[in-house]
């Protein structure tokens, strides 16, 4: 297959793609509710569970959407799971962190845990992905210096609205399909005496 089939493949099987960022959502929405309630540090641990359900909360919502989450048959999505594992290899930051300096914690897992979006915006030629990637990081760095006395609150609120935006620009982007198929039946056609 060539690299545009495997993408043709890789937009069929996943249907918009939209579980994770639905699940990150909800997660990081019930993060930010909670942490109104606890003290900032003890807000740091609701943090580190709570994105430990992320994958498996996404799982559960790509059931209902008949979205193929882990596929082991298309290199694309194989990169993409290679791009989760190289986002939670980043632990090796965040506990060290969490143990010394408890504070960089949501400054470090909201921008590590958004890194595999710039590899997703390659995977279906669009530049959803860039645009969560960089806005993510910005606006979570910005809130973390605004808003030191509620980090993990501002945080997930901007986690929470930049997935809402990315969301939003997946559900009604142009498929990569829609082009290939057209272009592949024009040549086709074309071809045919």
């Amino acid at each position: 297959m060539t690299l545009v089939e495997y993408r043709e493949n890789f937009e069929q099987g996943s249907n918009r793609a939209v579980s994770m960022p639905i699940a990150g959502a909800i997660v990081w929405a019930v993060v930010a509710a909670l942490s109104t309630q606890v003290d900032s540090r003890f807000a740091v641990y609701i943090l580190l569970f709570a994105t430990g359900a992320i994958f498996p909360l996404a799982l559960l919502i790509a059931k209902f959407r008949h979205e193929n989450l882990v596929s082991a048959q298309n290199p694309l999505a194989k990169l993409m799971g290679m791009c989760v594992l190289m986002v939670n290899l980043l632990w090796a930051v965040h506990i060290p962190l969490l143990l010394n300096a408890p504070e960089f914690v949501p400054l470090s897992l909201g921008v590590g845990l958004g890194l595999h979006w710039v590899v997703y915006s390659w995977i279906v030629s669009h530049p959803v992905g860039l645009i969560h990637a960089v806005l993510r990081a910005v606006l979570i760095v910005l809130a973390w210096y605004v808003f030191p006395d509620a980090r993990v609150l501002a945080i997930a609120s901007v986690i929470v609205l930049v997935y809402l935006l990315s969301i939003y620009q997946m559900l009604t982007r142009e498929l990569v399909l829609d082009e290939i198929t057209y272009t592949y039946y024009v040549k086709r056609l074309k071809n045919q005496p």
